[in-house]
């Protein structure tokens, strides 16, 4: 029997973005049972989304704690689907995304796929060149083109507190609560992954965090704090290092970002972050312009 799939889309004041995300995943080849949940964050419902017509769509306010993860867990408990599948109000899908994921996931309880990030008007494929990802993939790496836009996960598992649960609603800002989900999945079995950019995510500016450099650092702190495997791979702590080298420099904190430098070369001397966050402290670079140029080719630091 094929599984019914309930996609779950929070939103915030992006009403362009979000029908024409809304319209990706309406015009789905998928031969099950689709139903979607708008859910908006901060923010008026738009209730004229509603609709009973084709692939039904039902729109509702979040009721759990304000941000990502909230409106998400809202989503997630409005639906009585198989599946669960996320989808950013700024991303698309392609028609085939669910067919292929859910032919990838059989029996197990969390699928992600490739992505194809949008910048500038560029089109960049990630992917992850694997169809199975670990515990050990995801601390060495936040594996970026395993978006939350990509997931698909068993419902059964996400409302089972003693099995997967909800989406971390502790997370500060509602920043990586998708990296912390994946690694909680994988803890469990290997992530089943499709190697296509069925997703296509939007960057830059459009996303309410691109710039919110403390958000950044304290959701990166709780990761380390969370997630003992990535403190136990070198590579992996020193790219977290890294990156809070850099959002430190970016604040103009120097001592935090000098102590974050020292941590990253302390676990992987080639750290190219430390690199950037040491001439963002020197005033040769700034840390928007290396994100900038980053972007362009679909990468982030």
């Amino acid at each position: 029997m094929t599984p019914s799939v309930g996609v779950v889309i929070p939103t915030r004041n992006r009403p362009k973005l979000l029908r024409r995300a809304l319209s990706s995943v309406r015009s789905q080849n998928y031969p099950g049972r689709l139903r979607v949940v708008v859910v908006h964050d901060q923010s008026e419902p738009d209730y004229l989304l509603a609709t009973t017509e084709g692939v039904p769509v039902l729109v509702a306010a979040n009721w759990r704690t304000p941000g990502l993860a909230g409106a998400r867990n809202t989503g997630i408990l409005a639906l009585d689907t198989d599946l669960v599948a996320f989808c950013d109000d700024d991303d698309q899908w392609a028609p085939d995304k669910l067919r292929h994921q859910v032919a990838a996931l059989g029996d197990g309880e969390f699928a992600t796929c490739a992505i194809e990030v949008e910048y500038n008007g560029r089109h960049t494929p990630r992917l992850a060149g694997c169809e199975a990802v670990t515990v050990d993939h995801l601390a060495r790496s936040r594996m970026s083109m395993l978006h939350s836009s990509s997931f698909l996960i068993r419902r059964a598992a996400l409302i089972d507190s003693a099995r997967l649960s909800l989406v971390a609603e502790d997370a500060p800002g509602s920043q990586n609560e998708d990296w912390d989900l994946l690694l909680r999945a994988a803890r469990r079995s290997p992530i089943a992954h499709v190697d296509q950019p069925l997703v296509r995510v939007l960057w830059g500016r459009s996303s309410h965090y691109a710039y919110e450099y403390a958000t950044k650092i304290s959701s990166l702190r709780w990761m380390m704090a969370r997630h003992p495997e990535i403190r136990g791979c070198p590579p992996g702590a020193a790219r977290v290092y890294g990156q809070l080298a850099c959002w430190s420099a970016a604040t103009g904190n120097r001592g935090a970002a000098w102590r974050w430098t020292r941590e990253a070369v302390r676990a992987n001397w080639r750290e190219p972050r430390a690199a950037i966050a040491l001439a963002a402290m020197t005033g040769t670079v700034k840390v928007e312009n290396v994100l900038n140029a980053l972007h362009k080719r679909g990468r982030g630091i």
